[in-house]
């Protein structure tokens, strides 16, 4: 079965950058989607992005004002976040999640979690 490993989390200041990947290795199904949530403190989790595995258009929450990108890279098996122009309210556990056959960014939806890694604004 697909595991996925997140990475590239840590603290940054308001204003700045961070990209996040993630690692998706064992059997896929190449037709699912993948997708990016987060979880801030004491809040439930949200989604903040989906890609289609084969490639196509990024779909992002409203709420992210055009800051964050979502990118694939299929040869290296991975996902990346690229995250700009962070503010406080970014602050969260942020995982990658995939086996979902459609393109509907509800927690749900998917079947296979990372374990999340730490993204801090301050």
């Amino acid at each position: 079965h697909v595991q996925l490993v997140e990475s590239g989390g840590g603290s940054v200041q308001a204003g700045g950058s961070l990209r996040l990947s993630c690692a998706i290795s064992g059997r896929s199904n190449e037709n699912y989607f993948l997708a990016w949530f987060r979880q801030p403190p004491g809040k439930e989790r949200e989604g903040v992005g989906i890609i289609y595995r084969r490639g196509g258009t990024a779909y992002y929450a409203d709420s992210l004002e055009g800051r964050f990108t979502i990118s694939r890279d299929n040869a290296k098996n991975t996902l990346y976040l690229q995250m700009t122009r962070l503010k406080p309210e970014d602050t969260g556990m942020y995982y990658c999640a995939t086996d979902n056959s459609r393109c509907e960014l509800w927690e749900p939806s998917f079947r296979t979690w990372g374990q999340g890694t730490q993204v801090t604004v301050s």
